[in-house]
């Protein structure tokens, strides 16, 4: 289902989170939700991309949304990682690719002159009836939690 477009309605779908955790989409109907996937976890790009959604956190939280950060990494690395970072939210493991290829995120891309099989830093916005309201595809960590921000004040 890569062709997940906004306006329409997400399937739902489940996936192992941090925390011990199972995130379930329906387990989350009438609240707003940012999904973001990132690369890979303790990188710097990756860090700095989670930092920002965590000093936000709190005025997400005032609008009611929870966020989740998606990436192929185990959740043994997403545990440590979120407890080195101290983020506060949670984290799914997506190592099979069914949600990457779900929203459509994997994309070649080059890496020290390599081509590299790799997720495309997106985020995407869910409204509280489940419908995608908005993605952003090809992130530039910069500022870019605050623009989610406000586009979720907009809901």
């Amino acid at each position: 289902m890569s062709d997940i477009l906004t306006g329409l309605k997400v399937p739902d779908f489940s996936a192992p989170a941090s925390g011990g955790k199972e995130f379930r989409l329906t387990a989350l109907r009438g609240q707003p939700l940012v999904l973001y996937f990132y690369p890979k976890d303790n990188t710097p790009g990756c860090t700095e991309e989670g930092r920002q959604f965590a000093a936000l956190y709190g005025q997400f939280q005032k609008h009611k949304c929870a966020i989740y950060g998606i990436s192929r990494d185990s959740l043994r690395s997403h545990e440590n990682f979120k407890a080195k970072m101290h983020f506060p939210f949670e984290l799914l493991s997506d190592p099979d690719e069914h949600l990457c290829n779900m929203f459509g995120v994997i994309r070649m891309k080059n890496m020290y002159g390599k081509k590299v099989r790799g997720i495309e830093r997106s985020t995407f916005v869910i409204d509280v009836d489940q419908v995608l309201r908005r993605a952003w595809r090809g992130v530039k960590v910069p500022g870019h939690a605050t623009e989610v921000l406000d586009f979720v004040k907009s809901l």
